[in-house]
């Protein structure tokens, strides 16, 4: 089930965990989500986001570079 913060547009709070949670699977293993590569998000876009909180997250992730606005992301890994 998927937890309320993250039914909506992005927030405070999936903005920090973008910067501190890593990929649990696949050939980025182990990566911050924010130093996903984009190319590796479009692909997803593509095929498909995977379900719950991750795939919530991912799509919006792809949003935030797809649109240029990764360097919220890096402001807010520095703090």
């Amino acid at each position: 089930m998927e937890t309320p913060e993250y039914q909506s547009a992005p927030d405070a709070r999936m903005l920090l965990d973008l910067t501190t949670e890593r990929m649990p699977y696949g050939r980025y293993k182990d990566y911050f989500l924010c130093d996903l590569p984009e190319p590796y998000l479009v692909w997803m876009s593509h095929n498909g986001f995977p379900a719950g909180r991750m795939g919530i997250m991912l799509a919006s992730l792809y949003e935030i570079k797809a649109n240029g606005l990764d360097y919220l992301l890096r402001d807010i890994k520095k703090l």
